[in-house]
């Protein structure tokens, strides 16, 4: 089996795992960098996490929090599959020899890399997932952009690519997308590495066992989200935008008007979700994929 076929197998065992893991926590990120702003002396939807848990339980039981999960699954394969091959052949490319070990910043170069190719796949998708979770917050603000429930993923494509510019419409958001994939996937693989090296006390990292596996994986997806947070809030606003009435005209547009009306805690709505989800789900996506690509020898 060839190395290539190998991270592609792996890489989809692990990014089931990352989405089984963290899909919940996502659901209440997007609800929370989302909700509408207030009208004066209105309190905000939501007051926090765990309200917004509370809510989506109360209103639409545990199903609610796996709500636009129908899109990522469906892709779960092609965008970690993606991910961890393009990966693999940057590190068979700078690579001395075969099997050698990679430094750090090579691990940095290799993660930029994957998240350059991983951008064209994930705007789509995420912009069908931001519209299926968001459009519950968004329909008490009372656009009419945003009164039409979806049915589901392939209702909300069909909508887009009819009444939003065909292909285009499905890729809004993408110079935001390649903004949190590209140096978040560098941050992430680069600490990835790191901390492995650290924990077996060297360059080979071949012998760490799971609990190691998971703790550096777990990490490494905080250091993702910790580094390009402000630019997922930024993509998210723009995916859930009304089309016909926007309110941004594009990402900087975006990014100056929520620093002007919310300050800079604005630019980090559910951030505590976000890094609640990351750990667990990027300790487990680690996991499986290291397991499952040793399996395959």
């Amino acid at each position: 089996m060839g190395d290539v076929a190998k991270d592609l197998a792996a890489g989809t065992v692990g990014g089931a795992a990352q989405l089984i893991c963290g899909h919940p926590f996502d659901t209440i990120k997007v609800k929370l960098q989302s909700q509408p702003a207030p009208l004066p002396g209105q309190p905000l939807k939501y007051a926090g996490a765990m309200d917004a848990v509370r809510q989506t339980l109360a209103a639409e039981g545990p199903r609610g929090l796996y709500k636009g999960m129908g899109a990522p699954l469906a892709t779960v394969a092609a965008f970690n599959a993606v991910l961890f091959s393009v990966r693999g052949q940057m590190e068979a490319l700078l690579r001395s020899e075969p099997g050698a070990p990679l430094t750090v910043n090579q691990q940095i170069v290799c993660g930029a890399g994957a998240g350059v190719a991983v951008s064209i796949l994930a705007c789509p998708t995420e912009l069908i997932k931001c519209r299926l979770q968001a459009q519950s917050a968004l329909a008490d603000s009372g656009s009419a952009g945003v009164a039409v429930k979806y049915g589901g993923p392939m209702d909300v494509a069909r909508r887009v690519l009819r009444s939003e510019g065909g292909v285009k419409g499905l890729f809004k958001g993408l110079i935001p997308t390649m903004a949190r994939e590209v140096p978040g996937n560098a941050a992430m693989f680069g600490v990835y590495e790191a901390l492995k090296q650290y924990l077996a006390g060297g360059q080979d990292t071949s012998k760490l066992g799971r609990g190691s596996l998971m703790l550096a994986g777990g990490l490494a997806g905080g250091a993702f989200w910790f580094s390009v947070y402000p630019t997922d809030v930024v993509k998210s606003v723009i995916q859930v935008d009304d089309f016909k009435n926007p309110k941004y005209s594009g990402s900087i547009d975006a990014f100056r008007k929520i620093l002007a009306s919310e300050g800079v805690k604005g630019l980090y709505k559910g951030f505590g979700p976000a890094m609640a989800r990351s750990v667990p789900a990027n300790a487990a996506c680690f996991l499986a994929y290291e397991v499952t690509r040793s399996s395959l020898g």
